[in-house]
């Protein structure tokens, strides 16, 4: 079965929908109606972050760099994500999907090899952070081209009701807003080939199924804590005013005087010898959780982001217009992220013997092993003389070593009881 799926890959064009025979609603003033999303405009006016900071500082004093970076992009009334489309050329930052469509084609031929290895089970696929969809679109047309048995779910847990609703436009023919406060979900939906779909605020709130879990640039943007070292004690890097109003920018990063409750709870992994450091307590806790769903009721978990082994110190930084702008400057204006250290992310998850995991491995790598060179080759030769150089140029920048193809990595996830049989069967693309 996986020869056959490959071949096919490589020799077919994977069809996309098409939604001419289907009415497509405008999801925009519903939005905007049912769960008070707010244009970038009326954003501003509605919370000045930069004053909703300052007075949160002024009440309790310093803030964790954590606690900032909830409030500038999850704020309900003005948070980066929650009223804008912040990705593509036209936004701040461009991801893989975006680029070219051979990253989806691998990852959903990944995600459907791994699965049937496993005995073609009955499963839900789950998205942590979809953005504005690009990815589960061409992963549902993947899955949806290739699956034998024609039904499964989706489940995308989204924070942004804004972003939900974009992702609602790509997938689905129509979808609804969910007022009932006893519902887990906040939306529902159905793509045009009848695969029902459902949006959560949090990844607890996602049915206990066996699951193929998808996260995609999805935990670079989760809070961290930045600990420094000193005098053998664990102190917190945090935010605080500006005392010179006229100064740009107002806030400022100041150490802790005593120990906070974070460092007071950080232990360092083994021979780990950074004096500095960040710590994402959120990405735990997701970790552990994913891995206790994986280990019980079944499933596989993928991790695509940029990060390193636990090597990095300062990686804490802002994008604004596709270019590094200062974090501090402008709350909200710009995209906030740090390095995932997978370092942690492995020791984390493996901890309770509960999975297994491969990986990290660079992105390039991983494409390549998947076959992604004979993709694009096939691809070339369908393709019009004017498309040609693109389609080169964005493979290229996908698993060129010093590009995207170097700074992202893949990090796969398994229930332990599988240790044996993919011992026997090895995981693709992390050979």
């Amino acid at each position: 079965m996986l020869e056959k799926i490959f071949k096919y890959i490589l020799r077919h064009e994977i069809r996309k929908f098409s939604y001419k025979s289907v009415k497509r609603p405008d999801f925009s003033q519903e939005i905007k109606q049912k769960t008070k999303v707010i244009t970038e405009e009326e954003g501003k006016k509605t919370i000045d972050l930069t004053k909703q900071l300052k007075a949160k500082i002024l009440a309790t004093g310093p803030i964790t760099v954590a606690d900032y970076m909830r409030e500038v992009l999850t704020h309900p009334q003005g948070g980066y994500y929650m009223y804008k489309d912040v990705f593509g050329r036209e936004g701040d930052f461009i991801t893989s999907p975006e680029i070219s469509q051979i990253f989806a084609e691998l990852v959903g031929i990944w995600l459907l090899t791994e699965w049937y290895k496993l005995g073609s089970l009955e499963f839900q696929l789950v998205e942590l952070g979809p953005g504005r969809g690009t990815l589960i679109r061409d992963l549902l047309r993947v899955l949806t081209h290739f699956k034998i048995d024609p039904q499964f779910s989706i489940h995308l847990v989204e924070i942004s009701p804004y972003l939900g609703g974009l992702q609602a436009e790509r997938i689905c023919h129509g979808s609804t807003l969910i007022d009932d406060n006893k519902s887990r979900f906040y939306r529902k939906g159905e793509t045009p080939s009848g695969i029902k779909v459902f949006w959560y605020k949090h990844l607890e709130d996602v049915p206990r199924n066996f699951s193929l879990v998808v996260a995609h640039e999805f935990f670079d943007a989760l809070p961290i804590h930045k600990l420094q070292l000193e005098n053998n004690l664990w102190k917190e890097v945090l935010i605080d005013i500006v005392s010179n109003v006229s100064e740009k920018p107002e806030f400022r990063f100041v150490l802790s005087k005593e120990q906070t409750p974070v460092s007071k709870l950080y232990q360092p992994l083994k021979s780990d010898t950074r004096l500095s450091l960040e710590y994402s307590l959120e990405s735990d806790r997701l970790i552990s959780m994913l891995a206790k769903r994986l280990q019980e009721d079944g499933g596989i978990g993928l991790v695509i982001d940029y990060g390193h082994f636990g090597d990095k110190t300062d990686t804490f930084r802002a994008f604004r217009k596709h270019a590094l702008h200062d974090p501090l400057i402008e709350p909200g204006s710009a995209d906030l992220t740090a390095d995932v250290d997978f370092r942690r992310m492995k020791h984390t998850a493996e901890k309770n013997n509960e999975v297994i995991t491969f990986g990290p491995i660079k992105q390039g790598i991983f494409l390549q092993q998947m076959q992604g060179d004979v993709r694009l080759e096939r691809l070339l030769k369908n393709a019009l003389p004017e498309n040609q150089s693109l389609l080169k140029s964005g493979y290229e920048m996908l698993t060129d070593p010093k590009q995207m193809g170097g700074r992202y990595k893949f990090f796969s996830i398994f229930p332990a009881v599988l240790k044996e049989h993919l011992n026997k069967f090895p995981v693709n693309g992390f050979r």
